[in-house]
């Protein structure tokens, strides 16, 4: 990292720490950060040597909000954001329905002068994207808002790319795309693989990302993040749905699909009941193309994303332990994935490297397949990265190297080539393969396999440190909890 890029994401780190004093969060100043440098850019390309014909009036230019003060400041950039949120492309999808939230017209003045001392459209995509990008994962920390819901660790989305290896000229979606980590994940992987030609760049930076997001907050985030990728453009917008993915297929087919959909088993609703108070629905989708009407939101989301997927299709997705194990529709699923897909590899995820903490996850890996009286899964492949790893957020986050064992196992150069590391020799080994019938064998058909011993429970000499231990059982409480309130509004619902 260069001295310039340090020096400017240290003042935009110090300005979020002055404006946390008032009382805006990480998440607000993020907002006012990305509608100023959207606008900032937006008056950089229209000028030399880029020229671009930009539907900003005069009247709402960068140069009117830098020639105010105080509270003709505040009220000129309250009516720039509202108006600008009415124009077309790029510029109407991040500054709609935005809303000022630096209430101080001085600490205001202030972030549009750090900003406008900065080039930001000379700037190259990779600084500015490890300015945006930081924000982001700090935004995440901050757990009071629950944002860290719509950010995946960075180095589980390189692993599953690495594995997926998406190829130029085809096309990635993701149905819950939070923030884009997959999307920015896909471009780097394209860029740092493939000499593209100028048709390759014009397809990868227009064509190639297909994505929904419902929060109206994440989705802008989203959109900024991705253009400061320099994927989409500020005249032509990125398609980024803010239609929920899970109430119909469209037909439109892609390439791949890589997603971690929002934690939480149920899809719900919020309503004002008749007397003003504020109730929750479950939302059940009623729809033809899927294999068991469920309202598991997580099971509902592995249904559509089969039905995204082309013939050729390939799919990572990061689903919670219950997708593997739960009978009825689960079981339904299982079944009919194992059946119409080749479901062939497994990642046990360990606890401790989500925001949201009391979720035990996975990744599956599966390859769409034509249609086929016998099944296409011949064996599944897991890995076992959860029992005796040990993370936390802050002292010991998970990195890109962790997963390398893994990568290699999974062989993505050609995965039908594999060996297990496991064996009765070597019991202790975590990569493992099950046939189709043993699988189809087990209680509900059930997934959620493993086979290693957990040595804290054998060796009390070897237990991890205190604060991963305190870690735990905070997942496990939070796991707890969960599982109570979906009990609890069962019984409401009655």
């Amino acid at each position: 990292m260069s001295e310039n890029t340090s020096s400017i994401i240290s003042k935009v780190w110090s300005f979020a720490n002055v404006l946390r004093d008032d009382g805006v969060s990480y998440g607000d100043y993020l907002e006012q950060l990305t509608y100023l440098i959207f606008l900032k850019m937006a008056d950089e390309l229209f000028k030399k040597p880029y020229h671009k014909n930009l539907p900003i009036p005069k009247e709402y230019s960068w140069e009117s909000l830098k020639s105010k003060r105080g509270a003709e400041l505040e009220s000129h950039y309250v009516k720039t954001l509202r108006e600008l949120g009415n124009q077309r492309g790029m510029l109407g999808q991040i500054l709609t329905k935005s809303q000022n939230k630096i209430q101080d017209p001085a600490k205001l003045y202030r972030l549009i002068d750090m900003i406008d001392k900065e080039n930001w459209a000379m700037m190259g995509a990779d600084i500015k994207g490890q300015i945006y990008e930081g924000l982001l994962e700090k935004n995440a920390e901050d757990t009071k808002t629950g944002a860290g819901q719509y950010f995946t660790p960075r180095p589980l989305i390189k692993a599953m790319v690495e594995c997926i290896r998406p190829e130029p000229m085809k096309t990635i979606a993701d149905p819950a795309c939070g923030t884009g980590g997959f999307f920015l994940a896909g471009y780097d992987f394209i860029t740092n693989n493939y000499p593209l030609d100028r048709e390759q760049k014009e397809f990868l930076k227009f064509k190639t990302f297909y994505g929904n997001e419902i929060v109206a907050n994440t989705r802008r985030l989203c959109l900024m993040n991705m253009f400061l990728h320099n994927i989409g453009d500020i005249d032509k917008g990125a398609p980024i749905s803010s239609t929920d993915s899970l109430v119909a297929d469209t037909g439109q087919r892609y390439d791949y699909v890589m997603t971690n959909p929002p934690f939480g088993k149920k899809s719900s609703m919020t309503f004002t009941n008749e007397e003003g108070k504020q109730e929750k629905e479950d939302l059940t989708y009623e729809r033809q193309d899927i294999w068991a009407t469920t309202s598991n939101k997580q099971l509902n989301f592995v249904q559509h994303i089969y039905t995204m997927l082309k013939t050729t299709g390939k799919a990572a997705v990061v689903v919670p332990d219950n997708v593997l194990f739960e009978g009825g529709a689960g079981e339904t699923v299982r079944k009919k994935l194992l059946h119409n897909t080749e479901l062939h590899t497994i990642l046990r995820l360990p606890t401790g490297i989500f925001y949201k903490p009391g979720v035990k996850s996975n990744v599956i890996f599966f390859d769409n397949r034509p249609a086929s009286k016998a099944p296409w899964t011949k064996e599944v492949w897991i890995y076992d990265f959860r029992t005796n790893v040990h993370f936390t957020l802050k002292k010991n986050p998970l990195k890109f190297e962790d997963l390398q064992d893994f990568i290699r196992c999974y062989n993505p150069e050609n995965r039908h080539e594999r060996k297990e590391t496991w064996s009765e020799d070597n019991p202790e080994g975590r990569w493992r393969k099950f046939t189709y019938d043993e699988i189809m064998a087990r209680d509900k058909t059930s997934l959620d396999i493993f086979w290693l011993k957990d040595k804290s429970l054998a060796d009390l000499d070897n237990l991890p440190d205190p604060d991963t231990i305190a870690s735990e059982i905070v997942e496990n409480l939070e796991a707890g909890l969960e599982s109570f309130r979906e009990i609890m509004e069962l019984l409401n619902n009655k």
